[in-house]
């Protein structure tokens, strides 16, 4: 992992175009490609980012950003479409490279380990068809939480979440991207199943054709909740 803190400005070219003013912010280039902009506030969400499979490259300004002030230039190309991040440069405050090693992935609180538990046992509740291959399924960048085969026998990863938002979508994003490189899956697809998804995380996964699923735990544990319900 690659951390920088500079005075930079940026550029969102693509889809939808954004522009950051000059500022200094925390940049951070991961081992996986991705690179987020961070302010010194906003929580955890980054001000841009650009997802993997990605490509940087950090190039000299031309004249017209050298009278500007400019030092360097980082473009970032999204592998797929025609996405770009521009970063330029002025002053580099720090700048610093760790290697973290393999994460052994987020370990589950009580609620999502009981949502897989559940899920893996009664994985119909996803479509007709639908067969368990197993929990846990490992990949070199941590485990899927459920590895299943549809009525057609495609492989779908399901990421379970008690709460799903932005973060669980690119964790399976990242999942994807990497299971569709084996031959002996591919094609996989993606289930994005929470007991809550927000609308954000909901836009973000359709766009890149994840199926959201939302769980109903006392359904799943086959509690009859219906004298509960007013509609």
């Amino acid at each position: 992992m690659r951390v920088v803190i500079a005075t930079c400005s940026v550029d969102y070219e693509g889809r939808l175009n954004a522009h950051l003013p000059l500022a200094t912010r925390l940049l951070i280039v991961k081992a996986d490609g991705s690179v987020l902009i961070h302010s010194d506030g906003g929580s955890y969400k980054p001000l841009n980012w650009m997802a993997p499979p990605c490509s940087m490259a950090e190039i000299e300004p031309d004249e017209t950003e050298v009278t500007e002030g400019v030092t360097a230039v980082w473009n970032v190309q999204h592998a797929k479409n025609e996405d770009r991040l521009r970063v330029k440069l002025h002053v580099i405050h720090h700048d610093s490279a760790h290697d973290l090693g393999v994460d052994p992935g987020l370990v589950k609180d009580g609620v999502e380990a009981h949502l897989q538990k559940l899920l893996a046992e009664h994985i119909k509740t996803l479509g007709e068809g639908y067969t368990l291959v197993r929990r846990e399924y490992m990949t070199a960048i941590g485990p899927v939480d459920i590895l299943a085969r549809d009525a057609k026998g495609v492989s779908v990863a399901i990421e379970i979440k008690r709460r799903g938002e932005i973060d669980g979508v690119e964790q399976l994003t990242r999942y994807l991207e990497l299971m569709n490189r084996d031959p002996a899956l591919r094609p996989v697809t993606g289930v994005f199943a929470a007991q809550v998804i927000k609308p954000q995380a909901r836009t973000l996964a359709e766009d890149r054709g994840i199926r959201c699923v939302t769980l109903d735990y006392d359904e799943l544990k086959g509690i009859d909740t219906s004298m509960h319900r007013l509609f």
